[in-house]
């Protein structure tokens, strides 16, 4: 018979692997999805530890474009049942666009969106079926923004929130919720992979605990979606009264490389 479960993509470190303790402390057995085979092993031993869960791991680089399917699949042999879909694998890129290499840029674009997309049209026809089911969806504060040096990545969540909000609605009176996460800086390695680490004010982070506390207290309320953290919300709320123009020249002030 099959078992309800949480699949996590990113989980071998970060908001990933925060998911998966957390839902593993609230009696989910969970499945470990990201490329490092290694992190996802010692998580898996620390959440077995912890008593309880019975976690699955999936060694696995999302970011091509037959890997959602792929992951389908394998799960499906496993026999799991995913109930909660945590679509948390992504990364960033800093510097000017016509700097980049193209090849980076094309695998940000399939591991935040295409692979959102279609693990989510993979996993939700078996949750509606079931009439249960939750999404949750890793969008930033930088959903809201456009930002220079960071335009592919800020464009990617902006498809994010859009995306997950007309789902949700969409989805209304099934059962099955969907949520666009925006958080803001998280003491995750995000931003030493995006080469950002020193842009970022260090009082404006929030603990990968904090937020995926909140995450999955909103989650299960309904909520469509969360910006956490009183200073994110504030930074959101500016965004509403801010000519588009004007927040992309601040944003890009913050992230312009040095010789930008």
């Amino acid at each position: 018979m099959a078992k309800d479960v949480a699949l996590i993509t990113g989980a071998s470190s970060g908001l990933g692997a925060e998911f998966a303790r957390q839902l593993a402390r609230a009696g989910k057995d969970v499945v470990l999805v990201a490329r490092r085979a290694d992190r996802l092993e010692a998580l898996r031993a620390e959440i077995e530890r912890a008593g309880g869960a019975r976690c699955h791991v999936i060694a696995k680089d999302l970011g091509r474009l037959e890997a959602a399917e792929e992951l389908h699949a394998e799960t499906t042999k496993l026999g799991c049942d995913v109930d909660w879909l945590v679509n948390n694998a992504g990364f960033g890129t800093n510097g000017r666009f016509v700097d980049l290499p193209l090849a980076k840029e094309r695998e940000e674009i399939l591991l935040n969106v295409y692979c959102l997309v279609a693990l989510s049209r993979l996993y939700l026809p078996a949750m509606v079926a079931r009439g249960r089911g939750t999404v949750v969806n890793l969008g930033s504060v930088g959903s809201f923004v456009p930002t220079p040096y960071m335009a592919t990545y800020s464009a990617t969540k902006a498809f994010v929130l859009s995306f997950s909000e007309a789902l949700a609605t969409e989805l209304a009176g099934t059962g099955v919720g969907v949520l666009a996460l925006c958080p803001g800086a998280t003491k995750t390695e995000f931003q030493e992979v995006a080469g950002v680490s020193e842009k970022v004010p260090e009082s404006t982070y929030m603990t990968a605990e904090a937020v995926v506390t909140q995450a999955i207290e909103a989650a299960k309320a309904g909520r469509r979606t969360l910006v956490p953290g009183w200073m994110n919300k504030t930074l959101v709320v500016t965004t509403r009264m801010t000519p588009r123009s004007v927040l992309a020249r601040i944003a890009g002030s913050m992230f312009a490389p040095k010789a930008a």
